[in-house]
C-alpha cells in the first residue's frame, strides 16, 4: 500500500495593520493641542540668547506678538512670532495669540530694524487669526495686515517662516511673507478656519471635518500646491510629545534655509521672492 503523506499546514503570520494616516481634521486637532510647543519653548530650545524688543512706538506693546534679537546655531537673527501662552494667565495676556494692529506695527518696526543691521528674520506662525474685535478694527486692523504684507515683501534681508501650529488667515499671513516657508508636519495653514468655512458653505459647524479636507490646509497639501517649501518632521505622536526633539528638527531646517539664502545676492534674493509670491495661485 502506498504510504500516506502528511501535509503540514503552515500557520500564517497575522499582518500588522498599518497605522491609519491622520485626516485633515486630525491635523487640526493636533495643531491646536494646548501642550504643543509655543514660541517660548522654541526660543528656549533653539536660541542661545534672546533680547526682546517692545512696542510699536504708537500705541502699546501687543503681547500676542513677540520679537527680538536672538542667536540660533551661531546665526544672529531677528525672531518674530505669535505668542499664545501656556497657562490661562498667559493666554489672557497674549489674547490667545490673536494680534491687534499694534502687534503688526511692532513686527514691521522690528523688521525694518533687522534690515538696517543686515540680520536675517525668522518668524514663527501660530495663531487662530488676527483679533476681530471692534477695538482692533477701530485702530486699523485691515490696514496693518496689508501694510505688513507690503513691508515684509520688500525687506532686503533673508526671511525664513516656520508655521508651527495654526496658520490662521490674514493674522498668519501678516508675518508669513518669506523666502523659505517651512511647516511642521501636523501644522495647518488656511485662509479660514474649518468651522468658519463650514458655517459659510454648509451653514453647519458640524461639517468642519469636511471643510478641513476641502480647504487643503495640511503641510502635505500645501507642499504639493507649492505654497510652502519644506515639511519639518515631528516626533512620534506629534510635537506636543517632545518639545526638545521638535525644536531640534525646526532648528536644523531653519539653519539649512539660512545657509542657502545667504549665498544669494540681495538682487537675486528679492527677484526670487517676487517670483515666489507672484506664482502663488497659478494652476494649470
Amino acid at each position: 500500500m502506498a504510504s500516506k503523506k502528511t501535509v503540514a499546514k503552515t500557520a500564517k503570520t497575522p499582518k500588522t495593520p498599518k497605522a491609519k494616516a491622520p485626516t485633515a481634521w486630525d491635523r487640526v486637532q493636533l495643531a491646536r493641542d494646548a501642550k504643543r510647543p509655543h514660541l517660548a519653548d522654541f526660543l528656549r530650545e533653539m536660541a542661545s540668547d534672546f533680547e526682546e524688543l517692545h512696542g510699536d512706538r504708537l500705541v502699546n506693546d501687543d503681547r500676542a506678538l513677540i520679537g527680538g534679537f536672538a542667536t540660533i546655531g551661531g546665526e544672529k537673527v531677528l525672531v518674530l512670532g505669535h505668542h499664545k501662552g501656556a497657562t490661562v494667565e498667559e493666554n489672557m495676556e497674549a489674547n490667545f495669540g490673536m494680534v491687534n494692529p499694534d502687534g503688526y506695527r511692532k513686527a514691521m518696526r522690528l523688521g525694518r530694524l533687522a534690515e538696517k543691521f543686515h540680520l536675517p528674520i525668522v518668524t514663527f506662525v501660530d495663531t487662530p487669526g488676527a483679533y476681530p474685535g471692534d477695538t482692533a478694527e477701530a485702530r486699523g486692523q485691515a490696514e496693518a495686515i496689508a501694510k505688513s504684507l507690503e513691508v515684509f515683501a520688500g525687506l532686503k534681508t533673508p526671511i525664513v517662516v516656520v508655521v508651527t501650529g495654526e496658520g490662521g488667515s490674514g493674522g498668519a499671513l501678516a508675518i508669513a511673507v518669506g523666502d523659505r516657508i517651512l511647516m511642521l508636519e501636523n501644522a495647518v495653514y488656511s485662509v479660514i478656519s474649518p468651522e468658519g468655512c463650514a458655517g459659510i458653505l454648509w451653514r453647519d459647524g458640524k461639517a468642519a471635518p469636511l471643510a478641513a479636507e476641502a480647504l487643503k490646509i495640511t503641510a502635505a497639501d500645501l507642499a504639493r500646491l507649492g505654497v510652502i517649501d519644506e515639511i519639518v518632521p515631528e516626533p512620534r505622536g506629534g510635537a506636543q510629545t517632545d518639545h526638545q526633539a521638535a525644536a531640534a528638527y525646526v532648528k536644523a531646517a531653519v539653519l539649512k534655509a539660512l545657509k542657502e539664502l545667504k549665498k544669494r545676492s540681495l538682487d537675486e534674493l528679492m527677484a526670487a521672492r517676487y517670483e515666489k509670491l507672484m506664482k502663488m495661485g497659478r494652476f494649470n
